[in-house]
């Protein structure tokens, strides 16, 4: 739909809801297009309709972590590891914040784990190495 300017108005202006995937979706877009403040606010609006829903808590983790919002990428990661313990991401993202947030015991474990779960991976095994000071 236009506006009476010739502009394409979105769900917001028109009074149609988007859905969570569709939010989750844009969101990813926004994350990927590396705009992770915009991101945020959009996947926040997909958790609101749809909370605890994994694909969301890692993107709104990504996006706070991207912000410099360690404390709220953490509380994601971590909501991620109380649902599925053996989500490797969510430990590697966990190990991360709590780094950047100086919490280098916490950091470790959940690196290790992430490491443990998916050795194959180089980034998991570089960030163990870099908190482990090796």
């Amino acid at each position: 739909m236009t506006s009476s300017r010739g502009r394409a108005r979105g769900p917001e202006e028109t009074g149609e809801r988007e859905s969570a995937y569709e939010l989750f979706q844009r969101g990813s877009r926004l994350l990927a297009e590396h705009h992770p403040g915009a991101a945020s606010v959009v996947l926040e609006r997909a958790e609101r309709l749809e909370p605890g829903k994994a694909s969301i808590l890692e993107a709104l983790a990504r996006a706070y972590f991207n912000q410099g919002r360690h404390a709220l990428a953490a509380d994601r990661f971590q909501q991620m590891i109380d649902r599925d313990p053996l989500a490797h991401y969510a430990h590697f993202g966990l190990g991360l914040a709590r780094h950047r947030l100086g919490d280098d015991r916490q950091a470790r474990i959940h690196l290790r784990m992430a490491v443990f779960l998916k050795p194959e991976v180089d980034d998991y095994q570089r960030a163990l190495a870099r908190v482990r000071g090796v």
